[in-house]
């Protein structure tokens, strides 16, 4: 069973910057596409931003020019960078890994921006 364990979460003020990281328990490049996502209290769970075997991103409108998803390949890790946060980024991020046929999740790190 695959792993995915995140770290780097915390209370932030408006305007500061985080970075998650999220550690896998095999190689990054045996998924097809790993991804952050979150979710807000009361709200569905959105993609936040996606990283493909390929290396093509994909990011929520939301967050462009914001934020930036990478990989560690000898660390199995991706990151999440979070730059210049606002207090609706406020959410519970959840590192998701996809192969073709099945996908595992994260237990989910929390996010606070407020002042």
């Amino acid at each position: 069973q695959v792993q995915l364990v995140e770290s780097g979460g915390g209370l932030v003020q408006p305007g500061g910057s985080l970075k998650l990281s999220c550690r896998a328990s095999e190689n990054v490049f045996n998924f097809n596409r790993m991804a952050w996502y979150r979710q807000a209290p009361g709200k569905a769970r959105d993609l936040v931003a996606s990283l493909t075997v390929g290396d093509t991103t994909k990011y929520a409108d939301a967050v462009k020019g914001r934020f930036t998803i990478s990989k560690d390949g000898a660390k199995n890790t991706v990151y999440l960078q979070m730059n210049s946060l606002k207090p609706k980024d406020t959410a519970v991020y959840y590192c998701n890994a996809n192969t073709l046929t099945r996908q595992f999740w994260g237990q989910g790190v929390q996010v606070t921006v407020s002042s």
